[in-house]
């Protein structure tokens, strides 16, 4: 397939960049492949180039409303999700860029189709949940929120996204336990909507007529309502006010702990 057009993911800090390639597999169908070696990590570089991508594909008149898959590159990874340290040290990253991105997707005005042909840990897979579909790999590769195991708390317009899209016991089993849901696992605790490749989320967007959902223009306004609970966590906003939400639940548990080990 010939190439539509090419976002660069420009090289950021150790990371190498790479790119994201828009290609037409079948009519009105606009399949996103990315490749930022070695595993899709989602930094600011990223986040700018995916936005480029989905700005390009709605507002250029050369490609009329349809649907957008989107896959990697990289056999092994989907998305090994955030860059960690620079999430952490760079203020503006969350509000500005990665969840500024996760809303874009989430009130795409066209269906979105996330196909995971390998590993989507963590932030990974919350973009992969900001899609309206996505179709896994039966054979290769694991989904899993494992921020509880490496001591890290989900923000607030992270969380939602499970809350709103699983099932409760899906929900504490991905938040809770850091389940590893393989895709068969994924697709009966209601993660994924199918399982296979190329072909079989080509096959998800027919079956649907996905490609016709966004004309009439109001499909991103409708998910916008559908979602609001997540949209409102994911807006500048709504960041500060979660984030000092956040800071008075630590400091009462703190307070807490304190009081509990004064009684000993």
């Amino acid at each position: 397939m010939a190439a539509l057009f090419t976002i660069p993911i420009p090289p950021f800090n150790q990371h190498v960049g790479g790119s994201i390639t828009c290609t037409l597999p079948a009519p009105s169908i606009y399949l996103l492949t990315i490749s930022a070696p070695p595993d899709n990590r989602l930094t600011t570089a990223f986040c700018t180039a995916f936005m480029a991508a989905l700005d390009r594909l709605e507002f250029d008149d050369a490609y009329p409303s349809g649907a957008v898959i989107t896959t990697s590159a990289l056999p092994k990874f989907y998305s090994n999700g955030l860059d960690l340290e620079h999430a952490l040290s760079t203020e503006t990253f969350l509000p500005q860029q990665l969840y500024k991105m996760f809303n874009r997707l989430l009130t795409y005005p066209m269906p979105t189709i996330a196909l995971l042909n390998g590993h989507a840990f963590a932030g990974g897979l919350m973009l992969a949940m900001h899609h309206d579909y996505r179709v896994m790999n039966p054979s290769r590769g694991f989904v899993c929120v494992n921020e509880l195991d490496f001591g890290v708390p989900l923000k607030p317009a992270m969380s939602s996204i499970f809350r709103i899209k699983t099932s409760p016991a899906t929900y504490r089993s991905l938040v809770l336990e850091a389940h590893r849901f393989d895709g068969k696992a994924a697709l009966a605790a209601g993660i994924v909507d199918g399982l296979g490749g190329l072909d079989e989320a080509l096959g998800l967007v027919a079956a649907r007529k996905l490609t016709e959902k966004g004309k009439t223009g109001i499909y991103g306004l409708m998910k916008a309502e559908m979602y609001q609970e997540s949209v409102n966590m994911l807006s500048e906003d709504g960041h500060v006010r979660e984030e000092g939400r956040v800071l008075r639940m630590l400091e009462a548990d703190e307070k807490r702990r304190g009081e509990g080990k004064s009684k000993l």
